[in-house]
């Protein structure tokens, strides 16, 4: 036994405190690193569900305006409109006074279920019954939609949806546009 420990002490040297502080040092920022591109990797995959979430407001704010096209045209004698009322009501949407949709509760775009983001609902969207409305009840979504429409021509009307979020200290936005036409007649 005592050769061993002998043989031991002869062969290994003990680290000196430098060397200690070295290999601590080199360690601490590997993990840094580790813990930097980890932190970036949650913030982006944060950044890119609600890019997501924002890609289909935006879209179903095109599909609300499409769907009260078709009612207008399809069913005038239900609301007693036609394609003309539909422009007429949803050229009042412009940029700087733009509106706002809600799910139709009968399934059929209605004048109740426009309204302008200047009013007392706003356009901020809340997450009621598992879908998104600008009334505010439900839970904050954080996000925004904004509607507008620009006359092409008498027979067609290009739409935008604009939906904005802030996330850290950010503030983000995407917009969809397309054109509906006069298809009927």
């Amino acid at each position: 036994m005592k050769l061993f420990f002998k043989k031991f002490n002869k062969s290994n040297r003990a680290f000196t405190l430098v060397e200690t502080l070295v290999a601590v040092s080199i360690f601490t920022v590997s993990i840094l690193g580790l813990i930097s591109v980890l932190a970036s990797g949650i913030s982006d995959t944060g950044y890119a569900k609600k890019k997501i979430i924002a890609t289909y407001l935006a879209q179903e704010g095109i599909e609300y305006v499409r769907n009260a096209r078709d009612a207008y045209v399809l069913f005038p004698d239900v609301n007693g409109t036609s394609w003309s009322y539909f422009v007429n009501t949803i050229s009042q949407c412009v940029v700087g006074n733009e509106c706002g949709f809600d799910r139709p509760i009968s399934g059929y775009f209605f004048d109740d279920d426009l309204h302008f983001c200047s009013d007392a609902f706003g356009c901020k969207l809340y997450i009621n019954n598992g879908g998104y409305d600008t009334y505010s009840v439900g839970v904050d979504s954080g996000f925004t939609r904004k509607l507008w429409a620009e006359a092409v021509s008498t027979d067609e009307v290009k739409v935008y949806s604009t939906v904005s979020w802030t996330q850290g200290s950010g503030n983000y936005s995407i917009t969809f546009s397309e054109n509906l036409f006069n298809w009927i007649e």
